[in-house]
């Protein structure tokens, strides 16, 4: 082909690789997932803007990782501008993170003074380029085998190393690794893949840019006292306050929460103690507590009289850090079972049912009104969740919240929340500052005892959430306009950015299908991502399964059009929109009422059957272009695309994404080449 052999050209191309073409695929594949993922966890914990852009690095890494396809043949030097801008992106962070300034009550206005370091109109696009610059590195080299193999099988070998790659990165976050491992892996895999002819330019282009991100990671690992969850980066602070002894904890720069000894927390804040007032019922013997944390809302419980307390907690560092410091020792107390887990999660699993259900403080970012426009969904928080929690109810029992809501309408919103899951007005006490409200609904009205009437939703209160729009934070139905700016100028920079790397966009033109392609590929990715959340749990490890599950069915898909003949791809377009309308008619609630087992079979098969027919369908495609480097590079820009419309959900809800996803494919067939539509492969 001609684009591999001007990759051997003997004026200034780099000598064959020491390492066979195959292996090299994998290898590089597998370093460019896990470097993607990386990057998206290490950001997202020393830049506390990142938290309210869910996707960002992402969208970056979509663009680099297009943007590598498209150089290849382009170029014949190695991208060794990646290890040196990933040293400079590291660099930057480790000297310039953006953190919380604890005197402000830990409040965090957006991008305002009460946050230190750079504003977030210098650091986003910083971190956005710098991240897409980095990716597009180990893109180029993954690139630059494709035209030396047939095109299903390069493919094959790259989805083979993205699952490594994932895999790899799960197991980090499952054994607790800090950054410095991640960094470690880094090194090596550029000191595998990129070889420079002479020994000084290999010190100076690798391994010197590999021991500064190794040394600025290890200064973080060992200096910052951070402990690495698979969530968060957690760091602890231990004082006294009048003599008591407490232990603040921090994630990703932001005040989560205090261990504080239950006798001094009910003095000095007595509304934790609120919900067992107003709880008609006086017995504890069962109670639920979701967001135990640190332990001291378990320690409270016990301290109320529980006798039995189920403790649900998602990150196991922080209940870690309460089992090992708490100063009442709620988790050493036989009454205690602790789960780690999603709340919802185990909600929707047990069968236990409670006297009083507690949610304590469970946001993972304190909120403010000048971020509560922003998008932080939770599937904590909707009107079907709060179902549950009534239908756990023992007779007499009662359900409660409490949190620092600092808007009205967000802790109206709530109660309204409560009232149409329990058919009647909630009890709603409004405490210190910041609007710290604490909601308490009874099974029934006469399971409630309140101090005063609630006054009911204003005209302002906007509607409960819901499982298809569980944002909570979101006064209005509408993309936030601080979202459609970033958004646009994200898309203004990718256009600009093909454009100089790949030359005139007609060129890609003949694989127009395949960019849609790409978009209806990531919004189904995220579909599914939501949807497994909802339906076993917002936990990592249900996240990497989906990514994994989602790589599975397209190598399958892969693996049946390269040894099977398949149908022609009018028919296999026919499945995806099946494969769509299945997935939109199928309504949650109904998986959900399903045992475990049959609800994970179920929804595999309605998640992946679009996925794994979609990807038959660019299978087939790709196997038959004349430039697979660019037909795949223009694949990767549509995931990105998809990545911004992603935020329709914010919108028209998740399930509607379905509907966009549909009319997307429909749009891909319609720019199908008249020639392929009848091609059956074999």
């Amino acid at each position: 082909m001609q684009a591999d052999a001007a990759l051997h050209e003997d004026d200034g191309a780099p000598p064959p690789h020491w390492i066979p073409v195959r292996p090299r695929l994998v290898v590089a594949s597998a370093f460019m997932l896990f470097l993607e993922l990386a990057l998206i966890r290490w950001t997202g914990s020393n830049i506390v803007h990142l938290s309210y852009f869910t996707n960002f690095v992402l969208l970056g890494s979509f663009l680099g990782i297009g943007l590598g396809f498209l150089r290849v043949g382009r170029s014949k030097r190695q991208p060794y501008y990646s290890p040196i801008l990933l040293a400079v992106l590291v660099l930057v962070v480790s000297f310039f993170p953006v953190v919380v300034n604890r005197e402000t009550d830990g409040i965090l206005y957006f991008t305002s003074l009460s946050t230190s370091g750079p504003p977030a109109w210098l650091i986003l696009p910083v971190i956005f380029v710098t991240a897409a610059l980095v990716l597009m590195g180990p893109a180029e080299l993954v690139g630059r085998c494709f035209p030396e193999l047939p095109r299903l099988e390069a493919y094959r070998y790259d989805l083979i190393g993205s699952l490594i790659g994932i895999g790899l990165f799960t197991l980090l976050s499952f054994l607790s690794a800090p950054p410095l491992v991640w960094g470690l892996v880094a090194a090596v895999a550029y000191g595998v893949l990129l070889r420079p002819k002479t020994a000084v330019a290999h010190f100076g282009l690798v391994i010197a840019p590999s021991v500064l991100v190794v040394t600025a990671l290890a200064l973080e690992t060992f200096t910052a006292g951070a402990l690495w969850s698979p969530y968060y980066k957690v760091t602890e602070t231990k004082f006294e306050r009048d003599g008591v002894p407490i232990m603040r904890i921090d994630v990703n720069g932001i005040p989560h929460q205090e261990a504080i000894p239950a006798a001094r927390r009910l003095e000095w804040e007595p509304q934790y103690g609120t919900p067992y007032d107003r709880a008609a019922t006086k017995t504890l013997d069962d109670v639920l507590i979701v967001g135990a944390g640190s332990g001291t809302d378990v320690a409270i419980a016990l301290a109320k009289g529980a006798k039995r307390v189920d403790a649900v907690e998602i990150d196991p560092k922080l209940r870690e850090l309460g089992g090992s410091f708490h100063p009442d020792r709620p988790y050493q107390d036989p009454r205690v079972t602790t789960h780690i887990n999603d709340g919802r999660a185990f909600l929707e699993r047990t069968d236990k049912k409670y006297d009083l259900i507690l949610f304590a403080l469970p946001d993972s970012l304190t909120l403010v009104s000048g971020a509560s426009s922003l998008r932080l969904e939770s599937y904590l928080f909707t009107e079907q969740a709060m179902r549950s929690a009534q239908e756990h109810l023992k007779p007499g029992g009662a359900f409660a919240m409490y949190n620092y809501y600092r808007e009205i309408w967000l802790m109206d919103r709530l109660a309204a929340t409560a009232q149409a899951a329990f058919g009647h007005k909630p009890c709603v006490d409004v405490v210190g500052w910041g609007q710290q409200a604490v909601i308490t609904a009874g099974l029934t009205a006469a399971d409630q005892t309140c101090a005063g009437e609630w006054g009911g939703a204003s005209a302002d209160t906007p509607p409960p959430t819901s499982d298809d729009r569980p944002f909570l934070y979101l006064h209005d139905t509408s993309i936030p306009m601080l979202y459609l700016v970033a958004l646009g100028l994200i898309l203004l920079v990718s256009l600009l950015a093909v454009r100089a790397v790949a030359g005139p966009f007609r060129t890609m033109r003949p694989y127009a299908d395949l960019f849609l392609l790409g978009v209806g590929f990531l919004l189904l990715e995220t579909k599914n991502v939501t949807g497994f959340a909802l339906l076993f749990g917002t936990t990592w490890l249900v996240n990497a399964i989906v990514f994994g599950g989602v790589l599975v069915a397209v190598l399958a898909a892969v693996e049946v059009t390269r040894r099977f003949r398949t149908p022609s791809l009018p028919v296999m377009y026919g499945v995806i929109l099946a494969g769509l309308a299945i997935g939109w008619l199928v309504p949650n609630s109904w998986l959900l009422s399903l045992p475990v087992p049959l609800r994970l079979v179920t929804a595999v098969v309605i998640a992946f059957l679009p996925i794994f027919a979609a990807n038959v369908v660019f299978a087939k495609r790709f196997a038959e272009t004349e430039n697979g480097t660019l037909a795949f590079g223009a694949n990767l820009l549509g995931a990105m695309v998809g990545g911004c419309l992603e935020y329709l959900a914010l919108v028209v809800g998740y399930n509607a994404l379905l509907i966009v996803a549909g009319i997307l494919y429909l749009g891909a067939f319609a720019l199908l080449p008249r020639a392929a539509r009848g091609t059956v492969t074999v």
